[in-house]
């Protein structure tokens, strides 16, 4: 008896992989696609613009994207940053993976104007929160949020040096020992983030930008019921 064909999905805007594992953990083949050289990518993967990618995406059980977050998140108010212009692609993703007529998911920060869940790392036992917005055109479920119970540094996400120097270890470093590590910024060690992400083949400055692999998982494992039907 032949063996049965795995799902296949799309990953767009791909990084170095933390959606991919997710969802071939739940039993999809994945193929990716980024305009950036992606030498950690765990699954088959081809350099080009994901806006304009060399599949057609009507070939794939279902499509997965992570545009660019940075025009959409809070940090990008910060002093430093506030002149600086990127992208908005969410609009021009969305109209793509309509067009397809598959099943898709689009991730990016919580603020990003897009509908669908929150998922938070709390929710997996992860020592993180890295709250990640997921909009589809499927329903998708999302796990009871556990309350948020560490404020972390001093209610400063990012460049608060009261409790260390950046870039050591949680346990000892910026953060103390609080049960939760935040990424955000290279704030911890690459062994904390590779913890609080279920992360463990990305440099450290994919780390500060990927999403654990258990919330394209929990995601993957609805998809593939809507795949199935």
């Amino acid at each position: 008896m032949a063996a049965m064909r795995r799902p296949r999905l799309l990953d767009l805007f791909c990084g170095a992989g933390g959606a991919a594992m997710g969802y071939s953990r739940a039993g999809f083949d994945v193929v990716g696609v980024d305009v950036v050289p992606q030498p950690q990518y765990p699954f088959p993967f081809v350099q080009a613009d994901a806006l304009r990618p060399p599949f057609r995406l009507e070939d794939f059980d279902a499509i997965h994207a992570s545009p660019p977050c940075q025009g959409y998140s809070a940090l990008r108010h910060l002093p430093w940053l506030k002149d600086r212009v990127y992208p908005l692609l969410l609009e021009p993703v969305r109209a793509m993976l309509a067009a397809s007529g598959r099943p898709w998911v689009i991730e990016n920060v919580e603020r990003a104007p897009l509908d669908g869940i929150v998922l938070c790392g709390q929710d997996f036992g992860l020592p993180i929160y890295r709250h990640r917005r997921f909009g589809s055109n499927v329903l998708l479920l999302a796990p009871s949020h556990t309350a948020h119970d560490t404020v972390i540094g001093h209610g400063r996400m990012v460049n608060d040096r009261r409790k260390g120097k950046l870039n050591a270890s949680s346990a000892k470093g910026a953060w103390g020992k609080q049960p939760v590590v935040t990424v955000a910024g290279g704030q911890c060690s690459k062994a904390d983030a590779e913890q609080a992400l279920g992360i463990n083949w990305m440099p450290k400055s994919a780390l500060m930008q990927a999403i654990p692999p258990a919330y394209t998982e929990f995601i993957g494992r609805q998809l593939l019921q809507v795949v199935a039907a």
